[in-house]
């Protein structure tokens, strides 16, 4: 039997893939780009330390799961706060307000969007990551990135306490 796949199967191995500095804290990992999966799907590991915390926002195209690989985050999910740890899995439905603040360092997750219509929201509020890059926090050029390619919508500041 011949199969009929429109796109050509991809292999990536561990520590393989484009490494991004995310503005808004943290290295992105593209596993499987929008472009590699015909635009079904964004894959990139997110590798962050404690402290970190995401405005409140939403993807309005876009379904987001997140599979903890190691670490803690506090997902806030439309109003709830949940801990997750490693092994947990977190499933944010396109339109629903979250936001999350990773407590504990080193933590490392899986980030599925479903279609991979926010690819060009993270390009834009990332750089290549290089050994000069400077790991800087820019929450104006994610804000501006949302802006000019979609993908998010910033709803408001983090809802966590400082």
């Amino acid at each position: 039997m011949t199969g009929s796949a429109t796109l050509p199967a991809m292999v990536r191995a561990a520590g393989e893939g484009p490494r991004r500095w995310f503005y808004g804290g943290g290295v992105h990992t593209w596993l499987a780009t929008a472009e590699e999966t015909g635009g079904a799907f964004l894959l990139f590991e997110d590798a962050m330390d404690a402290g970190k915390r995401t405005p409140l926002h939403t993807h309005p195209e876009a379904d987001e799961t997140m599979y903890v690989l190691q670490g803690e985050i506090v997902m806030h999910l439309d109003g709830a706060e949940e801990r997750i740890g490693a092994g947990g899995l977190v499933v944010a439905p396109r339109g629903l307000p979250h936001a999350f603040l990773v407590t504990a360092d080193d933590t490392r997750l899986l980030c599925l969007q479903t279609p991979g219509c926010c690819q060009s929201f993270y390009l834009g509020a990332s750089e290549p990551l290089t050994p000069d890059t400077v790991r800087a926090v820019d929450f104006d050029r994610v804000r501006a990135s949302g802006v000019t390619n979609g993908g998010i919508e910033i709803l408001g500041p983090p809802p966590f306490q400082q």
